[in-house]
């Protein structure tokens, strides 16, 4: 058996191009050495809405073969040398906020139950320190992101709560506007942040929390970056300047980043890397709502048939443009010229954009693939270390520190 594996290995190292083989080892080397952080995966969330209940039970350690496509899994996880992990645990912004505050706790239930189900692959951790110790042991570090300021239901007690039970960050906003911040991809109604805002801000602060600027618009990144004692984060967000979508960051905010000391993590949904495919979905919607418009002027109104046989008609005259891994490099790249490679993570948003994502980086045991295309395209490995997960980590701890000296 042994034989016929070493065999196996040598086989695929002669198929292998010289240089291929080089990148992956180097990137062993990096992920031994440092611990791959994502910032950004909607795994809990998920598991909630497809397995409802069994969520608690269901085997996960590998679900590549389920009926409902999952970007996640164990099996998976450990291909991708991942060492840390933000589980997002999202809620619609839609429901009431006492019910957003139910779903909240259960999810974050749900994250916390990871490590007694699994006590060899995941340990919880809140601190830069715990991410190390946990990467040390073979463990894979699980965090808590809390993915919509509504969330808190305009309650500093319950943000308290949420950052007792572990949560790490908060993002401010999902895809609405709430009673004291404006997103990104709904009508201001506070140019930015109120007051109410900014003691959010301050609060996360000093809590030891992240505040998390995906999902809320330019003013809003603005004044939140003016009030944060400690590093922002963009838990899953590219860069603006090459696929111009609101819930990408402007060159503009990046260099802002750069001074406050805080990272962009790089989100995968195809609209968010490729301005084709952003303009591509558009029309795609549009002609949707051509055909279904209510209540009378849908081409197709009241012949669902009709009308999905003409969006498949529509669709393959249209083809959606191809995303690639590459083009995700080219937003790592481009904040790193930016902001500083100090200033950019992966933040991929794994199980939270559907089943299309880019060629090469269709689940969690791609991230190596992604990290070699940086050396290729001439990255130390030091920076690479960086992009892993050596910057989140450098902001964590600035979290920390600020709110050690907002205890004093």
């Amino acid at each position: 058996m042994r034989t016929t594996l070493l065999a196996a290995v040598a086989l695929v190292a002669l198929a292998t191009p010289a240089a291929a083989q080089d990148y992956a080892a180097r990137v062993a080397r990096v992920l031994k050495a440092t611990p791959l952080i994502d910032g950004h995966n909607d795994w809990p969330e998920v598991l909630r809405e497809r397995e409802g209940e069994a969520r608690w039970t269901i085997d996960l350690g590998d679900l590549s073969r389920s009926k409902a496509a999952y970007n996640t899994d164990i099996a998976r996880l450990r291909r991708g040398m991942v060492g840390a992990q933000f589980w997002s645990v999202w809620v619609s912004p839609d429901l009431p906020g006492k019910d957003q505050v139910e779903q909240t706790l259960e999810q974050i239930d749900l994250v916390r139950s990871l490590p007694d189900r699994y006590p060899l692959v995941f340990t919880l951790a809140r601190t830069a320190d715990d991410v190390r110790r946990a990467h040390a042991a073979g463990r894979i570090a699980s965090m808590i992101g809390v993915e919509g300021g509504g969330q808190i239901d305009g309650s500093l007690s319950v943000l308290r709560a949420y950052a007792a039970l572990g949560a790490g960050y908060l993002t401010l906003t999902h895809t609405r506007a709430i009673d004291w911040a404006d997103s990104a991809t709904d009508d201001p109604k506070h140019d930015g942040l109120t007051d109410f805002g900014r003691k959010v801000v301050l609060e996360l602060n000093r809590l030891g929390m992240l505040v998390d600027l995906s999902h809320v618009s330019e003013k809003t990144m603005r004044d939140a970056i003016a009030v944060s004692k400690a590093p922002v984060m963009f838990s899953h967000s590219s860069a603006r300047a090459i696929d111009d979508h609101p819930r990408n960051v402007s060159d503009a905010v990046l260099r802002l980043v750069a001074r406050n000391g805080g990272v962009v993590m790089v989100n995968y949904a195809p609209a968010y890397v490729s301005d084709a495919y952003r303009r591509w979905s558009a029309d795609a919607a549009a002609e949707k709502t051509r055909l279904n418009a209510p209540p009378y002027n849908g081409l197709d109104i009241g012949q669902p048939d009709k009308a999905a046989a003409d969006y498949a008609i529509w669709l393959k005259a249209h083809a959606a443009p191809r995303v690639t891994l590459s083009q995700v490099a080219d937003h790592v790249d481009h904040i790193a010229k930016v902001a500083g490679v100090d200033h950019v993570g992966l933040g991929s948003d794994f199980d939270g954009v559907g089943e299309t994502l880019p060629q090469g980086l269709g689940d969690v045991s791609t991230y190596p693939a992604l990290l070699a295309e940086l050396m290729r395209r001439g990255w130390s490995d030091a920076d690479v270390a960086k992009v892993a997960g050596g910057n989140i980590l450098r902001v964590m701890e600035g979290a920390e520190r600020t709110r050690a000296a907002m205890a004093r």
